[in-house]
């Protein structure tokens, strides 16, 4: 079994910035694909980027050259560095955690959630 905790949401003005982090414990962190998703009220999740345990990295479109997905495995961690956020980028965001290895932008591929952080971006 696999624990997912996220770090590092709250509020912040348009233009500002937040870095979230989701570590995992229970079992090799190594073998797993990691995934941020979002989902805003009234809306549907959707992918953010994804750090697989290949090393490969992916970004939806929206978010690319904002944000920054990062992984330390002797820590455990994966980080999503948040810049220049906007107010559209205000959801309820969460780490996923599977083994892939295809469909990785799709959140039913993912065995294992945190509890998920909010993130509110002021306009």
């Amino acid at each position: 079994q696999v624990q997912l905790v996220e770090f590092g949401g709250g509020l912040v003005q348009a233009g500002g910035s937040l870095r979230l982090s989701c570590t995992a414990s229970g079992r090799s962190f190594r073998t797993l694909t990691i995934a941020w998703f979002r989902q805003a009220p009234g809306k549907e999740r959707e992918f953010v980027a994804y750090f697989s345990s290949g090393r490969t990295i992916l970004y939806e479109n929206a978010v690319k050259g904002r944000f920054t997905i990062s992984r330390d495995n002797d820590k455990n961690t994966v980080y999503l560095q948040m810049n220049s956020l906007k107010p559209e980028d205000t959801a309820v965001y969460s780490c996923a955690g599977g083994q892939g290895p295809f469909a990785l932008t799709v959140a039913e591929t993912y065995t294992y959630w945190g509890q998920g952080t909010q993130v509110t971006v002021a306009s």
